[in-house]
Parts: structure tokens; C-alpha cells; sequence
């Protein structure tokens, strides 16, 4: 997917109260961007580190500008927590996921389980219902993508939830976007938060299926990369 809205690119000086980041532009001046993502966004805020504000080119916004893009150690970043469910669509629409195939149609933001709303709704006469949950992931450990990169009570909520839906007899994914190409497998994230990684462990032998893509990332430009390898959660913490 191309990024249509217009692109400046500055220098990270600090992202604060989680929905902040100052960065300074080539010509010395200091913009404040709003940061859509409110995750630890751990090992991606480094001082100096080269970034893409994306240009809302709306003036009734208090902060016109989102941080979208941060290059951690040669490899750029998506930090825009909206892009993976755009881009999660986009690939479903034009059959790119092979596991998402076959449905007739997709809704997003449908209204389930208990006053949360499922990303992807896939439906079709023949196929029935599949609930896809999508997570976006900017955390790695050498070549492995990990989720989540802080304590999430909320994605565990959205594991119970999915498996819900298979106990009701409806298919369910949760479809992890490592948003960055550097990654070879996937992997959740047990020494953080070992609650989520047990939830994951326990909805997949109830039935829900995990998925994982990386992404190819450049300032304008967000794209589907390769399937990822899925660590089994029981395994996490010893597999590289």
C-alpha cells in the first residue's frame, strides 16, 4: 500500500507522555508529531535516529503531523499502530494471505464479544464466519519478530475473545504484522509479559490459529512481506 499523504523526514529527539515525539528537521526547526502508538516501542526510540512524519494536510488537527516511520539500525520501522489492519485488508482483498482466502466479503470494526470490535470480519455462504484479530509488532530479538512489547491486558482480552468465537463455531486468526523486513520468525514475547504468552498458548489448543507476516517498510511505501515462522508460545523463550 502507498502512503498518499505527503512525507517529511527529521530526526528523533524524544517521544514523551506516550503521544508526543519531537523531531528536529534538516533546517534545525523542532516539530511535535503525534505518536499513534502508545506501546513501550522498545528498542525503536533512539535519540537521533532518522524518522518520517506523515502529513494529515488537516488544519482542525491540534497536531497536524503523525510520526510514522523510525530506521532502527539501517532498517526502517512502521510505528503507525493504524497501518497493519489497513494493509491486513488490502492483502485479503487481493487474496495474498493463501490461509484468508475463499471468503466473498470483509468488514472491518464489527461489533463482538464483549464491547470490542474485530478487526477483520471475513464471510461467505460456503466458508461461514472467520474473526481475524490484527496486532502490529515492532519488537525484535535478533531475526525474530516478539508481541507484545509491554504488559497488554487488552490483547489478552482479545485472545479470550477469539477463542469465544470458535467455541461458538466460527473460525478465528490472530494475524501479527511485524512491521519491519529484518525478521525471519515470530515469537511471543514471554520474558515481558508471560500472562499474554500463556493466553496464546491456551487459545490455540481451543482453536485459534496464529498467523504472522513481516512487512517491507520505506517512508512512503508499506507492503506485505514474507509468512513467518510461529514459535509455539510453550517454546518461546527457548527458541532463537
Amino acid at each position: 500500500m502507498r502512503i498518499e499523504l505527503p512525507t517529511l523526514q527529521g530526526t528523533l529527539i524524544k517521544r514523551y507522555k506516550r503521544f508526543l515525539a519531537d523531531v528536529e528537521m534538516p533546517d534545525g526547526e523542532v516539530l511535535t508529531a503525534h505518536c499513534p502508538n502508545t506501546g513501550s516501542l522498545k528498542g525503536c526510540l533512539q535519540p537521533g535516529a532518522r524518522v518520517v512524519l506523515r502529513d494529515s494536510q488537516n488544519p482542525n488537527r491540534k497536531l497536524p503531523l503523525t510520526l510514522q516511520t523510525i530506521e532502527v539500525e539501517g532498517t526502517w520501522v512502521n510505528v503507525d499502530t493504524g497501518l497493519p489492519e489497513a494493509l491486513a485488508l488490502e492483502a485479503v482483498q487481493n487474496d495474498a494471505i493463501p490461509a484468508l482466502r475463499g471468503y466473498e466479503s470483509v468488514r472491518t470494526q464489527v461489533k463482538y464479544g464483549q464491547n470490542s470490535r474485530i478487526d477483520l470480519l471475513l464471510e461467505s455462504e460456503k466458508k461461514g464466519r472467520c474473526y481475524v484479530e490484527v496486532k502490529n509488532t515492532t519488537l525484535v530479538e535478533g531475526q525474530r519478530g516478539l508481541f507484545p512489547d509491554a504488559v497488554t491486558e487488552r490483547g489478552r482480552k482479545h485472545l479470550y475473545e477469539l477463542a469465544d468465537m470458535v467455541d461458538a463455531g466460527h473460525r478465528a486468526v490472530m494475524l501479527y504484522i511485524v512491521s519491519r523486513a529484518d525478521v525471519k520468525s515470530f515469537a511471543p514475547a514471554a520474558e515481558i509479559d508471560p500472562a499474554y504468552t500463556a493466553a496464546l498458548a491456551e487459545v490455540m489448543e481451543r482453536g485459534v490459529e496464529a498467523l504472522a507476516y513481516s512487512t517491507h517498510v520505506e517512508p512512503d511505501r508499506f507492503e506485505l512481506g514474507q509468512k513467518l515462522r510461529v514459535a509455539k508460545p510453550s517454546a518461546a523463550r527457548s527458541e532463537s
